[in-house]
C-alpha cells in the first residue's frame, strides 16, 4: 500500500444507498467505512483509496475541509 504524503488525509461522505448496487460497489462502500447514508470517513489520501473513490463516485462525495471544521 501506498503511503499518504506527509499524513494527507480525504474525508468521504456516502450520499447515495447501496441498494441494488451490484456486490462489488456495496463491498467498496464497506472498505470506505462507510455503511449508511450521510455517515462520513476520513481516509489516508493514497492511490488505493482514491481508487475505490472513483468506482463508487456517485455514491459518494469528497468534503471540503472547511465544511469539516478543521
Amino acid at each position: 500500500m501506498a503511503k499518504a504524503k506527509d499524513g494527507a488525509t480525504i474525508t468521504v461522505e456516502q450520499t447515495g444507498s447501496p441498494i441494488r448496487r451490484p456486490k462489488y460497489q456495496r463491498d467498496t462502500l464497506k472498505g470506505l467505512k462507510l455503511n449508511k447514508m450521510h455517515r462520513r470517513s476520513t481516509l489516508p489520501d493514497t492511490p488505493e483509496v482514491r481508487g475505490m473513490i472513483q468506482t463508487v463516485h456517485h455514491l459518494v462525495r469528497v468534503v471540503d475541509e472547511a465544511e469539516t471544521g478543521k
